[in-house]
């Protein structure tokens, strides 16, 4: 199996150079552009295996990559490196369909091991041995090809929308504290991703609101409970 490829945009040179000299130490293999129209172009020649985007960058700034990427490829993890502390733009990025963040100054070696944290996600996504199914209303998850099936067709789910509800799934009825979820399925319990997890909330209730069987109720104070009523 030859070496991950990753997708590293900076127009720092100084930073990109060591960056990228850093992750090839690592055993990963990378192609680098310093602005967002020559990133682009690389991802559409060789489509890697996850990007480490900056946000702030000339001719195309990280954001609107990042869009133009989702609407490629969905599956394709992205992390968001910016020199911005504000929430928003954090909280944009995630929405965006970014799975996680660094700020500058960050370490080389927290990079290497988000890197590494989602590439162990997507190998289990692409292992056909963990390729079951959940049915469940009038609905089937299928979480290693991240979709969710009905009679009225397919919907393409992020890795975050997948792991969410399957988390539900696995605790049907089970009223779930807000910490409990975001330490499961996110990792860690900070103000973005809570703010992330109503958004992915709000994305859920949409998906399954042609089953009136289903519901995700909101627990004020508490957390959320997954329902699911018998027919």
């Amino acid at each position: 199996m030859g070496k991950p490829l990753v997708l590293y945009v900076e127009d720092d040179e100084t930073l990109k150079f060591i960056t990228t000299d850093n992750l090839e130490r690592e055993q990963f293999k990378v192609i680098a552009a310093t602005d967002g129209v020559e990133a682009w172009e690389l991802f559409l020649q060789q489509p890697p295996d996850i990007c480490v985007l900056d946000v702030n960058l000339p001719g195309m700034d990280g954001f609107t990559l990042a869009r133009q990427i989702r609407e490629t490829n969905q599956d394709v993890p992205i992390i968001f490196v910016t020199a911005k502390s504000l929430k928003e733009d954090k909280l944009e990025g995630l929405l965006l369909g970014g799975d996680d963040y660094l700020v500058k100054p960050f370490s080389i070696e927290e990079l290497i091991l988000k890197i590494r944290i989602f590439l162990r996600r997507s190998k289990t996504v692409q292992d056909p041995s963990q390729q079951t199914q959940i049915r469940f209303g009038n609905y089937t998850l299928h979480p290693a090809k991240l979709m969710l099936t009905s009679t009225a067709g397919e919907i393409k789910l992020t890795y975050r929308e997948a792991e969410l509800l399957n988390y539900f799934l696995k605790n049907q009825e089970v009223l779930l504290g807000r910490e409990q979820i975001l330490e499961s399925v996110w990792g860690g319990n900070d103000y973005f991703a809570g703010r992330s997890l109503d958004v992915y909330i709000s994305r859920l209730r949409k998906y399954l609101n042609a089953d009136p069987n289903i519901k995700i109720e909101n627990r004020h104070g508490i957390g959320f409970q997954f329902i699911l009523k018998n027919t």
